[in-house]
Formats: C-alpha cells, sequence, structure tokens
C-alpha cells in the first residue's frame, strides 16, 4: 500500500465544494479542511504507485478550483492504529 498527503490551495469560495469533490474520488480517504498555508489536506491510499499517479495526476489536480497541490509520499506510517490493515481491506 502506498500512502500520499496532498497539501492543496484552494480557491476560498471552493474550498467545500472541492473538498466534497476529493473525497467521493477512489482512492482519496480523507479530506481535512485546515488553517495555515494551505486550504485543504487529502489523505491518499494507493495499492501501488501507478495507482497513486492516476488518482493525482488523472483525478485530483482535474478539480476545478484547485491552485497548487503538493504531494507527499509516505515511507513509513507511525500510529497507534494499524492502519496498514484497517485500509487494506478489499484491497486484494
Amino acid at each position: 500500500m502506498v500512502n500520499a498527503i496532498v497539501l492543496l490551495t484552494v480557491q476560498r469560495d471552493r474550498i467545500p465544494g472541492v473538498a466534497q469533490e476529493l473525497v467521493e474520488v477512489d482512492g482519496v480517504s480523507e479530506v481535512y479542511s485546515v488553517a495555515g498555508r494551505h486550504d485543504l489536506v487529502a489523505i491518499l491510499r494507493a495499492k501501488d504507485d501507478d495507482q497513486l499517479a492516476d488518482i493525482v495526476t488523472g483525478h485530483l489536480l482535474k478539480v476545478k478550483g484547485i491552485q497548487k497541490s503538493e504531494t507527499l509520499i509516505a515511507f513509513r506510517v507511525y500510529s497507534k492504529h494499524d492502519l496498514d490493515r484497517l485500509f487494506s481491506i478489499g484491497m486484494d
């Protein structure tokens, strides 16, 4: 499983709409509205690099209202929860 965090700067009046569109994309597990330099943070979970690339370039970056993005690929997950087991349900 490949995990990524996408930091998004979004047109102000489109933040709720963009968030809703993003959360409906397969592979986007969560979208957070945040304070600070970025407007939204999307958490992506994909089975491999190809699927991740498709999610980012084929879907996310085509959503109207996104002005800038930065994708962070996660090497390891440190958590109190067994996230691999939790998010791999149905990925076989």
